[in-house]
């Protein structure tokens, strides 16, 4: 049994997502509601992967999950949400979880729906577990809801970068990302957010 409040506490994960996602680059602490679903959780995914699905998910959505315990977590997230699962091309959601195989992020990202020129926003979010959203490989941001530029750390065994720049290359079509680090840690990638790698030059003396 959820011991959640479904208003109060989803109401908060909802305002942490949209300061995430309109400020692209700020981190959001999900720990408190996290510890919530943990029992839920146990049966392969995120508390706060959960905590988004709750959110954000209902039975208007579908959903495809990315895992070798993708069977028991779309039956966890369906009787908790009734989302429908759903083949990872039509699904409103796609959801890589930790233990996910190599490749699965960028294949999620190439079968994504980016939308249509008259309906955009019938396009695909990407919800990936990944294992730092403050620490690994550096990344500057810039675009809409950044100052100048937003420097970030992302740990995330992937190829994704170039997939992601592909699928949103002809905006408004194009898809958005949350990530959840091991830590409960939010950090989302809208479409219009334009991400390069932040190399470091080492000049000779």
């Amino acid at each position: 049994m959820l011991k959640l409040d479904i208003v109060h506490d989803l109401q908060s994960v909802y305002r942490k997502l949209v300061d995430s996602t309109s400020r692209p680059g700020l981190i959001s602490d999900l720990r408190k509601e996290a510890a919530l679903v943990e029992e839920e959780a146990k049966k392969g995914c995120s508390a706060s992967t959960l905590l988004i699905a709750l959110t954000l998910f209902d039975q208007e959505v579908s959903f495809k999950v990315f895992s070798p315990q993708a069977d028991s977590v779309t039956q966890t997230i369906n009787q908790l949400t009734y989302a429908k699962p759903a083949d990872s091309k039509k699904a409103d959601f796609l959801l890589i979880l930790q233990d996910a195989e190599k490749g699965c992020f960028e294949e999620a990202i190439n079968n994504a729906k980016a939308g249509t020129l008259k309906n955009p926003h019938a396009s695909s979010f990407i919800i990936a577990e990944v294992e730092s959203v403050t620490s690994g490989e550096a990344l500057l941001l810039k675009g809409p809801g950044i100052h100048t530029t937003e420097l970030i750390s992302l740990d995330i065994n992937e190829k994704w970068m170039e997939s992601r720049q592909e699928k949103n290359k002809e905006y408004p079509l194009g898809i958005d990302l949350i990530f959840i680090d091991q830590n409960h840690q939010l950090l989302c990638l809208p479409r219009t957010t334009q991400i390069t790698r932040n190399r470091v030059i080492e000049w000779d003396m």
